[in-house]
């Protein structure tokens, strides 16, 4: 029996377009609503969410049963957290803050068992192989690991070709938010020199055959990176699709009171 078939992977690598949502909301609960709502993938976020190994791994396993593929962001590329991830039974990882090619195959690396990489050897006690119930898991698995690298610097732009050479990767994900902060637009991805770099960079990874990636919340802006080329789009997040609706409510019920 070999590992799970990764539907994502597949999915990117047939040439579809699929759409997602960040969870940030850390909650089982919380995600496993968001599983229902119909989205290609949902994205368990481990950077800048409140996320810790157990809080996503509760997530996996609310979001497995359901259509929408689930992946972890996580917060640095520290190999073994990422071992532990992949232990914990997430095929598809996004890992931020991407600056070099040597950074991206070290990454690579660690996802992958020897001789392909150096990822540790303890899928006995893993619940990536059922706890040993998958006995093909270790000559399968790198087979069905999907990898997001996030580029999201002026640095990581510049190595982006480099980046994109580095054979296994199967998609790169363009941050506009910490990208327009290197480039001295803090909070302010929409200015025209970071929307221009965004979309150089979507056309690049487009055209070197990798999935191009991209988090974009607002219809002309997403327009405009599937036009440049993305296929991985985050139209969503669920933190701010849940306080925007109470916040609306709130107003149209109880607006405050005028001075």
């Amino acid at each position: 029996m070999p590992a799970p078939q990764n539907r994502l992977k597949h999915r990117l690598a047939a040439g579809e377009t699929l759409y997602g949502c960040w969870l940030g909301m850390a909650d089982p609960y919380a995600a496993e609503m968001a599983a229902t709502a119909g989205f290609d993938w949902l994205l368990i976020d481990g950077e800048h969410a409140p996320n810790d190994l157990r809080t996503t791994l509760a997530q996996l396993q609310v979001i497995e049963p359901g259509p929408s593929a689930p992946i972890v962001r996580l917060r640095d590329d520290d190999p073994a957290r990422i071992k532990q991830t992949l232990d914990a039974g997430a095929q598809s990882l996004l890992i931020p803050m991407i600056e070099s090619a040597a950074q991206a195959e070290r990454c690579l690396k660690a996802t992958r068992y020897p001789p392909d990489g150096f990822r540790g050897v303890g899928s006995s006690l893993a619940r990536a192989s059922k706890f040993a119930q998958i006995p093909d898991y270790l000559t399968t698995a790198n087979d069905q690991i999907c990898l997001i690298l996030q580029v999201e610097s002026l640095a990581g732009l510049a190595a982006l070709d480099d980046i994109l050479a580095v054979k296994g990767i199967d998609c790169v994900f363009i941050g506009p938010s910490d990208l327009a902060a290197d480039m001295g637009h803090l909070g302010n991805a929409s200015h025209p020199d970071v929307r221009t770099a965004v979309f150089d960079a979507l056309r690049r990874i487009s055209a070197s055959g990798k999935a191009a990636g991209v988090l974009a919340t607002e219809d002309g802006f997403i327009q405009d990176c599937l036009n440049a080329g993305a296929r991985f789009v985050g139209v969503g997040i669920d933190v701010l699709a849940y306080v925007g609706a109470l916040r609306a409510l709130a107003l149209k019920y109880a607006p405050p009171a005028k001075a």
